[in-house]
């Protein structure tokens, strides 16, 4: 009982929150779903506990523990490419009986583990293109692996989480000018040759947003006719016309943020920004009081997961970014990307507990 005495019962409790809010927008859509999220939520919460009690402290204080959970998940990512199903134009998924595994999202668990590990000792060398290099390559090999799938969202994801890694390290800000003109050339080739047809549909139809609304702006148009309908308190518990009316794509998993604005409102909508950032402020406050480097970085590269994820499915939602099929946290229906981030919580949760 001590020991869960020094759990972040705040973390638990924005988490939670931000559950209840996806609950209840499958509740409106969909009664199928519920019983399955509910099913991922419990999983998830044994996860957390379980995970609370193991000492990660000394286990990850092994180097090959750190390689091993990395070289699992790019095992994965091969193995995804292999024999994996395709949903959605991506080969992402891996299917052992009626379960889908989605091997990306737990590969995030082992970029920010190995990154993490490597920063902890590296990052006063932060100056030195050795450094730089070897934590690139890092991020290289499984962002490789899923633009094969090819995934998008999940790669920018990958990038975005190493690049904020090396500003929190200290890289010097004349790295950064260097790098934008690199990065751009990177995009030009990415976009010629790395995307296909579809998403980069998807792009010219952010530029052009009244442009095909029967076609690749659709999504995005009935969004925004959703948000802006909702009003300061929205149209209530399942009254969502967008949602039971079928207007409204991917209700549950990349327009859950429309699906749950339309029903609560401009207020509700807010109600859920400052839950979520209250769990990231909380995660930070667990990463600052922390006494290893390396349970720091945990938390640091666990809350960029979060913001980014959020950033890009609020965003996509909006109309100010394009649909890449991301997420929003502990909201939108999906149980590998459910359990991955409990995992996360979980480990959180362990370092909360250890430091005294």
């Amino acid at each position: 009982m001590g020991f869960l005495k020094k759990l972040d019962w705040q973390l638990n409790l924005s988490v939670g929150l931000l559950l209840l809010f996806g609950i209840l927008t499958l509740a409106s859509s969909t009664e199928v779903l519920i019983w399955r999220q509910t099913l991922w939520i419990l999983v998830g919460a044994a996860i957390i506990f379980s995970v609370s009690f193991i000492n990660l402290k000394r286990l990850m204080s092994y180097r090959w523990v750190v390689i091993v959970i990395y070289l699992v998940s790019v095992g994965l990512l091969i193995l995804t490419l292999l024999i994996g199903s395709e949903a959605g134009g991506n080969k992402s998924w891996i299917n052992i009986g009626s379960f889908k595994f989605q091997a990306s999202e737990f590969a995030k668990i082992g970029l920010i583990v190995i990154l993490s590990k490597f920063f902890s000792r590296s990052h006063i060398g932060i100056k030195r293109f050795g450094v730089i290099f070897t934590s690139f390559v890092y991020l290289l090999v499984p962002v490789f692996l899923i633009l094969l799938q090819p995934d998008l969202g999940t790669a920018l994801i990958f990038g975005s989480i190493w690049a904020g890694f090396l500003l929190v390290s200290g890289l010097p800000m004349k790295y950064v000018a260097v790098a934008l003109p690199i990065l751009l050339f990177c995009g030009l080739i990415i976009w010629n040759f790395g995307l296909q047809g579809y998403q980069r549909n998807r792009i010219i139809g952010l530029l052009k947003p009244d442009a095909d609304p029967l076609g690749v702006n659709y999504n995005a148009i009935q969004s925004k006719i959703a948000i802006g309908s909702a009003g300061w308190f929205g149209k209530g518990f399942s009254q969502g016309a967008q949602v039971r009316l079928g207007f409204l794509p991917a209700a549950q998993t990349d327009f859950v943020y429309a699906a749950f604005t339309e029903e609560w409102g401009f207020v509700g909508a807010m109600v859920l920004v400052i839950v979520f950032l209250w769990m990231i402020w909380r995660i930070l406050q667990i990463g600052m009081k922390s006494h290893g480097n390396f349970d720091k970085f945990i938390c640091i590269g666990s809350a960029l997961l979060f913001i980014f994820q959020f950033a890009i499915n609020v965003g996509s939602t909006l109309g100010f970014l394009p649909v890449i099929g991301v997420g929003l946290p502990f909201v939108s229906y999906g149980g590998s990307s459910l359990l991955t981030s409990f995992i996360l919580i979980g480990i959180i949760q362990n370092i909360a507990a250890t430091t005294i």
